[in-house]
């Protein structure tokens, strides 16, 4: 059976495939997140999994029968995309604007060998209910913001915020699991192994 790198440091999603008792080990890759001039946000996310994917693979000294996978969750709103926030001014620019509005959240899944790169994309579709100025900034004193794509995470002390979610919970996580397990089965790797071979 093929082993299975994970290109990505995020602990959300070591604890998504853990939860579906896969192997896997770690690969933290780097790369430019910058979009292209007018890329829509579905492109972007899913050239950013296959760019990690990819440079997780070319990582590795042997990659031989190894997979990798990467993925990428962007937030949407209003056709803007709402990447990582910069500082303390944009992250409660974000939250604001997000205050008692429906947005989009993309995720992208991509799995890579030494033939081949396929990728799936979910949208899901998430409402705030409206926050008020003293808990947008409670928020960000929390830390949780800080690294969170739309400055917020809907697994942690931003649930509270969500009114309404239409889609995949795990995908606006970090990992969609439905499309990552088909993934998976499409590159021989199964789902729900001894959980105790997955290497965090």
């Amino acid at each position: 059976m093929s082993m299975l790198y994970l290109a990505s440091g995020s602990p959300r999603r070591r604890e998504l495939l853990g939860q579906i008792g896969v192997p896997f080990s770690t690969l933290p890759t780097v790369i430019d997140e910058t979009p292209l001039p007018n890329e829509a946000a579905a492109a972007y996310v899913q050239r950013l999994a296959c760019a990690k994917a990819q440079a997780g693979l070319t990582s590795l000294a042997v990659p031989g029968t190894a997979v990798v996978l990467g993925a990428d969750t962007s937030v949407m709103l209003d056709g803007r995309i709402l990447g990582k926030p910069q500082d303390r001014a944009d992250a409660l620019a974000m939250l604001t604007a997000l205050s008692g509005q429906t947005h989009e959240v993309l995720t992208a899944v991509a799995l890579a060998n030494s033939q081949r790169c396929e990728v799936r994309v979910v949208s899901s579709q998430v409402s705030f209910r409206t926050l008020s100025t003293a808990e947008i900034e409670a928020y960000w004193a929390s830390g949780e913001p800080q690294d969170k794509a739309g400055s917020y995470a809907i697994q942690g002390l931003g649930a509270v915020f969500v009114r309404d979610l239409c889609g995949s919970f795990s995908a606006v996580v970090g990992l969609p699991l439905c499309e990552t397990a088909a993934l998976l089965a499409d590159f021989g790797i199964p789902c729900w192994q001894r959980p105790s071979e997955t290497v965090q």
